[in-house]
């Protein structure tokens, strides 16, 4: 049976999502590049062995329209042989363009594919490509997803206390793995035009503060439980990572991480919207032929934090393996990049715990929702 592995992974740091963010002076087909470089770079592997980049970004208008990927591509000196896409998964595009680079390679398409994603909301806010109106004789009241965040919150009963008691541990997690240097290895520095280096996820509260945690008042309802503290921060930031084939890591002599052993995307109830990772869970479990106490690591975006303590309600997991090192509360949540993120975070994670197995899975906006299992090799 064909294989696909994961032979490297590589991240920016998070930057804020602001106009005066740590990374917002750099443009994004610059930051695309860099990290597409990088994942090459990392294994020894010359560019144009690459057989397509495929590459995630949520709001490809403006500077991050006319195929940001191709252009990445052209811009960061990989040869013009090496073609590019740019989709649009919404929240899970990164973790798409993973699907469908392991998807090409086990179709024996291809052998090598760049697969990740870019986000700079600093530069493009969400909701950019949006139509100034839906159809009037669209089928379902699309809400904000603030709002399907407090619907989540009601249907699994989770209090105010509990969701930011989970963003504050978010918070003491990342500043942990960043003071013990967890990070250092997936993340590459960039260099911005002025000269100044950026090495740290720049949102971590360190430390985070949770008496002005709580006073915060809620911002999609007005006797409602979700926060910006226990949301996840707009933001900046890439990944990339190369997959290969077994064939292509013969022959190059490559070295594999990880291997894909399952994929999923599911739909889910576009207006409750963020429910989607517990049957997508579950599914990927199925294929994988696996059980959530064999999962050693799992990283679930941190969308909001009733997305993750509906979907622990459901499964009761043992939470020590649950972002370990804090999510997108902490370290925030660059949409079409996170998917790749989250990827290189896990299988980061699983390499310094020694671990075999790791799930990610991810919601997505109008009702959607990704997960892949990777085995450390």
């Amino acid at each position: 049976m064909s294989e696909v592995f994961i032979l490297s992974a590589v991240r920016t740091p998070v930057g804020v999502g602001k106009e005066k963010g740590a990374l917002a002076p750099v443009a994004p087909v610059d930051l695309a590049g860099c990290v597409m470089q990088q994942a090459v770079q990392r294994v020894g592997l010359e560019p144009g062995r690459v057989e397509d980049v495929i590459w995630g970004c949520v709001t490809p208008v403006g500077d991050q329209g006319a195929n940001l990927a191709r252009l990445a591509v052209l811009n960061s000196g990989f040869p013009p042989e090496v073609p590019a896409v740019t989709l649009n998964r919404m929240c899970g595009s990164g973790q798409q363009a993973v699907h469908f680079g392991a998807q090409a390679i086990l179709a024996g398409d291809m052998d090598l594919v760049l697969a990740g994603g870019t986000e700079m909301m600093s530069h493009q806010p969400l909701g950019s490509d949006y139509p100034r109106q839906w159809p009037q004789d669209f089928p379902y009241r699309l809400v904000h997803q603030g709002v399907s965040a407090e619907m989540m919150a009601e249907k699994w009963q989770l209090s105010r206390q509990e969701l930011d008691d989970f963003a504050f541990q978010s918070h003491l997690r990342a500043m942990h793995a960043i003071q013990n240097a967890y990070f250092d290895s997936q993340i590459l520095p960039i260099t911005r035009p002025d000269g100044v280096t950026v090495s740290v996820d720049e949102g971590v509260r360190m430390p985070p503060d949770r008496e002005k945690m709580a006073a915060l008042k809620p911002v999609f309802k007005s006797d409602g439980v979700v926060t910006a503290g226990n949301a996840s921060q707009i933001s900046d930031g890439a990944a990339a990572l190369l997959l290969g084939s077994a064939s292509a890591v013969g022959r190059y002599n490559l070295v594999p991480r990880a291997r894909i052993l399952a994929r999923t995307v599911i739909g889910s109830d576009p207006v409750l919207m963020l429910d989607g990772p517990i049957p997508a869970t579950r599914q990927v479990l199925q294929r994988a032929g696996l059980s959530l106490d064999e999962i050693d690591v799992i990283e679930i975006n941190e969308a909001f934090a009733s997305v993750v303590l509906a979907w622990a309600k459901e499964f009761q997991p043992d939470m020590q393996r649950v972002n370990p090192n804090g999510g997108a509360i902490a370290h925030g949540h660059p949409l079409g990049a996170t998917g790749a993120i989250l990827m290189t975070k896990l299988l980061h994670e699983l390499e310094r715990r020694g671990g075999r197995y790791g799930l990610q899975t991810m919601c997505i906006g109008h009702g959607m929702a990704t997960a892949t299992i990777i085995e450390r090799i």
